[in-house]
């Protein structure tokens, strides 16, 4: 039998949660292992053995190590290719390619702005921390420049890579649950017709809405 893999990290982190939700639809046992960022615990030795810049999430597959939370997402889906969603990060050079440039347009464009808004109106409250209204300000005007170039992309086709689901798409998941369901700016997305739409389908899949219960489930003690 298989040995799980071996996910480190808080559910609440967005990148632990998109590793999550790639191993969930590709039907890939694993074994999620805390991470105390509070105490620190990312910034240990044995820890950072495995994760040199010590961020969440790392990830174990046997003797293989890695992170980058989308590096991970790549492997999982060509490791375990035959498992679960076989097409997710396509079946040919050319859906790869397709899938690949938006997750390049995620990591690139819509992740930079929309992680400062997921910190300044989702953490900072929290954390009793000051946010910064000019740097929020700057931040959705940023966003919403992407916003409108996949508002155009998903007129064009159901899903940002194609008419199927895709590691493009899973992608998102993090940030957008949290601006959608965590703040006061869920109109960033609902109010464009195509967002609203895609984001309806994809927040739907089983494997999203597992994590999110994992996410609302208490910590072990």
């Amino acid at each position: 039998m298989a040995t799980p893999v071996k996910v480190y990290g808080p559910t609440l982190s967005t990148a632990v949660s998109r590793v999550l939700a790639c191993l969930l639809e590709k039907d890939v046992k694993f074994q999620l292992i805390p991470v105390n960022m509070a105490k620190g615990e990312h910034k240990k030795p044995d820890y950072l053995k495995i994760q040199p810049f010590g961020q969440v999430p790392a990830f174990q597959d046997e003797d293989i190590t890695l992170f980058e939370s989308r590096s991970i997402n790549r492997y999982i889906c060509d490791k375990y290719g035959s498992q679960g969603n076989k097409g997710l990060y396509g079946t040919n050079p050319l859906e790869k390619a397709s899938i690949d440039q938006w997750i390049e347009a995620e990591g690139q464009s819509f992740n930079p702005p929309s992680s400062i808004l997921v910190f300044q109106l989702a953490f900072a409250p929290r954390m009793k921390l000051k946010q910064d209204e000019n740097l929020i300000r700057q931040n959705e005007e940023k966003l919403k420049k992407v916003l409108d170039v996949y508002e155009k992309r998903l007129g064009e086709s159901r899903y940002l890579a194609g008419d199927e689901f895709t590691l493009a798409d899973l992608s998102h998941f993090p940030n957008i649950q949290y601006l959608v369901n965590g703040t006061d700016r869920a109109e960033l997305f609902t109010s464009r017709e195509n967002m609203g739409r895609w984001w309806g389908e994809i927040s739907s899949r089983e494997s999203w809405k597992k994590v999110v219960e994992m996410q609302n489930s208490p910590p072990p003690s």
